[in-house]
């Protein structure tokens, strides 16, 4: 029998999945946001590290101020509303004008890590958003810690924060006291003492005196809220630009209050980008029949999934997920993602089994949700999590005094 018109002429054209290869791997070991505090660490004598991001300078006071979810692009896309930010572009990974990368999946839970222990996520362990604890089968939020789960057991690894701290370097985390006994703090950026304090303006000047308390001295900070805003209304909001305006003042009141001999460094845990509300962008997993079928959990988050599959469906699950997902994801099995280097150069083996049997990595401007299982993170404006560059590249921009 012949085949149908429209089958015939459908074949030839039938698109082929992205390749692997062209994803763009971080620059673990020599530009990603786990080679930062251990360069800064060899800068001020901390033994047992090295000097990774070779643009860098050592300096005696060093302080890292980590802005959520304000990436690169974002920067550059907003000269109006971070005129202080965007002047500082060049100055960006020692002179050199350039970014560096979050690390994959480009999400909080798992760049904060690689932040604090100076490790990329196959070796410390929270790699994404959400992932399978191999010991219980469940799924482990690994930002809200739940459910609950021994942190040091999770994340042995000491931070870079608590080496220095060893070895005399004056050494703080000034943050939102809510922050302060959270399990994520403890297994990644504890070490030293923890400020507490409310407003961006008193982390600026408290940062800055802490930074001036010791002759060499290690301070970190942080600010949530242009993460917050961009998932809730979008970074094509003004309520986001809002907060740009209001981190970029931060920034320089920062920068003006620098003791002798410091740099700042101002970085992010990624970027954001705003997906649309239609059926083509948002893909609900928990509505389609053929993406669930021999899939026991979905863990990570809309642009960078873990998907468990059912013991023994594995290679059915890569073959329908590349399928129907391959033109706009990067779809890899485990040990296709391992060999790739998504997570980086080495996996611990308790590591290995929290990382899904198929990672899906969005390429194009959609998601996978889930509207019944995550409602929350489903009606969200603004996401991350892969590896496109308006999610992975992260400012490193640079104050000197």
């Amino acid at each position: 029998m012949a085949q149908p018109a429209h089958m015939a002429s459908a074949w030839p054209d039938e698109p082929e999945p992205l390749a692997l290869d062209t994803a763009p791997v971080p620059e673990y070991g020599s530009g990603s946001l786990a080679d930062l505090l251990p360069t800064i660490a060899a800068g001020l004598g901390v033994p047992g590290f090295e000097h990774r991001i070779a643009e860098l300078t050592p300096a005696d006071r060093t302080c890292v101020f980590l802005i959520d979810g304000l990436g690169w692009e974002q920067i550059k896309a907003h000269p109006d509303e971070a005129p202080y930010l965007a002047s500082l572009l060049d100055s960006s990974r020692g002179g050199t004008g350039r970014p560096i990368t979050a690390g994959f999946p480009a999400t909080t839970a798992t760049s904060l890590a690689s932040v604090g222990t100076g490790r990329p996520p196959g070796e410390h362990g929270l790699p994404g958003y959400t992932v399978r604890d191999p010991a219980t089968g469940e799924l482990m939020n690994q930002l809200r810690w739940k459910p609950w789960t021994p942190p040091h057991v999770w994340q042995p690894y000491p931070t870079v924060f608590q080496l220095a701290d060893t070895v005399g370097v004056h050494t703080a985390q000034v943050s939102s006291p809510t922050f302060r006994d959270t399990p994520l703090t403890k297994v990644a950026l504890s070490g030293g003492t923890f400020h507490g304090r409310l407003t961006g303006e008193e982390r600026m000047d408290l940062a800055a005196g802490q930074l001036a308390a010791g002759d060499r001295s290690l301070v970190y900070t942080y600010y949530s809220e242009v993460d917050g805003s961009g998932h809730r209304f979008g970074v094509d909001s003004d309520a986001w630009r809002g907060q740009l305006m209001c981190v970029d003042r931060l920034v320089q009141r920062l920068a003006e209050q620098l003791p002798p001999r410091s740099a700042l460094y101002v970085t992010a845990d990624h970027g954001m980008i705003d997906i649309p509300f239609d059926e083509r962008s948002r893909i609900d997993f928990d509505e389609d029949w053929e993406l669930r079928a021999g899939v026991a959990l979905l863990g990570g988050e809309g642009r960078a999934r873990h998907v468990y599959a059912v013991p023994g469906a594995e290679s059915d699950v890569l073959a329908c997920w590349r399928e129907v997902l391959g033109e706009q994801f990067w779809v890899a099995s485990r040990d296709e993602a391992i060999a790739a280097g998504w997570f980086g150069p080495r996996i611990d083996e308790r590591v290995h089994g929290r990382i899904g049997d198929v990672i899906a990595a969005a390429c194009d401007d959609v998601v996978i949700t889930a509207s019944v299982n995550e409602p929350n993170e489903s009606a969200m404006v603004g996401m991350h999590g892969s590896m496109t560059p308006v999610e992975q590249l992260v400012p490193l921009l640079e104050v000197r005094s």
